[in-house]
């Protein structure tokens, strides 16, 4: 037993300095220089680069290679280390189906356990999946999204997995990061370990024993994620209102935002983050750095909902948006840890949680409905009135039963006359620049809103919508034999844009969703009942 103790003890005293080295790493002028010479179209690859030699070596020889004239950094990165190379996920077969591509993929983008290598990925003790090409770590809120279709393919223990390894990651670091690796420390992404926690509850293969010993590992991890989005709402008053991640709301009521603990540019898309800062003041590019980490943490990077003018990334003010998507994961958070306080004999518990829950309810109705659009929005907190901005997180609401069943009706109206399009459902009404904007659609946004739209007897929208996004996606594989990110939905001919990077093949949420409608499909032309959300 005591070697096993001292043997996990070292392990982690690794893992430790290894994230520590990492850190410092980018903080090094070896990593500003390399970022900012344009040698890598992507920030990125050389953000995840593993070091050949220790630190120190590569620190000292560069310092004394750098001066000499004959000095080329292009070989010195190659000589002192390895650069990772993106995930290929397009189809070995032409004849496979669509199905059966997704089913071939899973391998593809399954990683075993980690080693504690040099390199900036935290690692993970369980096998787990990533999204694809650029994106070789796990990725938290994808991670759901992707295990619907791991679900569908029998793979549930592959869900288990990642639950684990969140969960183990929040012990070590305070928080379910962004994905696995220490440029994301700083934050989380929407919070939905309750959503795959739910998964596997649900699931015919969890039987009553597994079931409750199961709810009780989850427990820890859900009482912890939800401590980490409430950190410092019991310092909040009228002279305090804003708190990390919570907002003290008007009339005294507590909201949760989007933030991130780094004023730093990030290392990942440094050279990205240095150029669009060049013009602002220096007093104004701390928030800036922090404004653009904050939307990375909503998943939503980027998106007019953030910006104070529509086309000025520079104009980011991400923290001071009460998000209405973010707070109906957390309401639905206080309503899943209500309902295992119950099912584990923890009354007083379960009345706190229950009692939270509505109180985030009655403030998100109060605060983000518009009763007169019949529609949710965001909350601007400097101007202390609801964003214009309409978006597809709206639909969040009825993914999480949060409204009445009028409420869900004109939302439905909405999204069937403003959002749905040839291609599926837009993003938002804004066409820009940014990649969570028309004319883009994504997948984890249609799973809210056809699960929404399922809460509350929605179907015929909802199978419109599943058959237009379906079709989308099959076209674009006939065509290219691999799925995409995200697609055009307007056009959907046309690849879609934007962002910080090219569109990327695979994909983790795009394979699980697209899997997930296929089943929900078949039920819905079969007239199933099908399974709402919450029980």
């Amino acid at each position: 037993m005591s070697n096993k103790k001292g043997t996990k003890t070292q392990l982690e005293q690794k893992q430790k300095t290894q994230l520590q080295e990492s850190l410092v790493f980018y903080q090094s002028d070896l990593f500003f220089d390399v970022q900012n010479s344009g040698l890598f179209a992507d920030s990125k690859i050389f953000a995840d680069a593993l070091a050949k030699f220790s630190w120190q070596k590569t620190y000292r020889d560069y310092a004394q290679l750098k001066i000499k004239k004959d000095f080329k950094l292009a070989e010195f990165v190659l000589q002192y280390f390895t650069l990772p190379e993106p995930i290929a996920l397009k189809s070995d077969s032409s004849g496979s189906s669509l199905i059966g591509h997704i089913e071939l993929l899973w391998d593809k983008l399954k990683k075993p356990p980690d080693e504690t290598l040099g390199d900036s990925l935290l690692p993970l003790q369980y096998p787990y999946i990533v999204p694809g090409g650029r994106f070789r770590e796990v990725y938290y809120w994808d991670s759901y999204f992707t295990s619907l279709g791991l679900m569908q393919s029998g793979r549930q223990y592959m869900v288990k997995s990642m639950i684990d390894n969140f969960i183990d990651l929040q012990d070590r670091i305070g928080c379910i990061p962004n994905g696995n690796r220490s440029y994301y420390t700083t934050r989380s992404q929407p919070p939905v370990l309750a959503l795959m926690t739910e998964l596997i509850l649900q699931s015919d293969e969890t039987d009553e024993s597994q079931r409750s010993e199961f709810m009780q590992h989850a427990l820890h991890g859900l009482e912890q994620e939800y401590g980490f989005w409430m950190q410092g709402s019991d310092s909040l008053n009228a002279d305090n209102q804003q708190c990390k991640r919570v907002v003290r709301m008007p009339d005294g009521e507590v909201l949760n935002r989007y933030w991130d603990s780094s004023t730093e540019p990030r290392p990942e898309s440094l050279k990205e983050d240095l150029h669009a800062a060049s013009n602002l003041a220096a007093e104004y590019r701390g928030e800036f750095y922090r404004n653009i980490r904050a939307a990375c943490e909503s998943g939503w990077d980027f998106s007019t909902r953030w910006l104070d003018e529509t086309a000025l990334l520079t104009s980011i003010q991400t923290t001071q948006i009460v998000p209405i998507d973010l707070n109906c994961l957390l309401y639905d958070l206080e309503s899943v840890l209500s309902r295992y306080y119950v099912a584990l004999g923890q009354a007083k518990n379960h009345h706190k949680f229950s009692h939270k829950a509505q109180q985030r309810k009655d403030a998100i109705i109060k605060y983000l409905w518009d009763p007169e659009l019949g529609y949710f929005f965001d909350f601007d907190i400097k101007l202390k009135q609801q964003s214009k901005v309409q978006s597809l997180a709206s639909a969040v609401p009825l993914f999480v039963a949060l409204v009445d069943e009028t409420m869900a009706a004109r939302i439905a109206q909405r999204i069937e006359a403003q959002f749905l399009v040839s291609g599926g459902l837009i993003t938002t009404l804004n066409s820009s620049h940014q990649q969570w904007d028309a004319p883009n659609g994504w997948a984890p946004l249609h799973w809210f809103a056809v699960k929404g739209l399922l809460n509350y007897q929605q179907a015929p929208l909802a199978l419109t919508v599943i058959e237009r996004w379906l079709n989308t996606v099959e076209q674009h594989f006939t065509q290219h034999r691999s799925l995409m990110e995200k697609y055009n939905v307007i056009s959907i001919d046309d690849l879609a844009e934007g962002g910080e990077y090219e569109v990327q093949h695979g994909f983790g949420w795009t394979n699980g969703v697209t899997l997930a409608f296929f089943a929900l499909q078949k039920q819905l032309c079969e007239g199933q009942q099908v399974r709402t959300i919450l029980k």
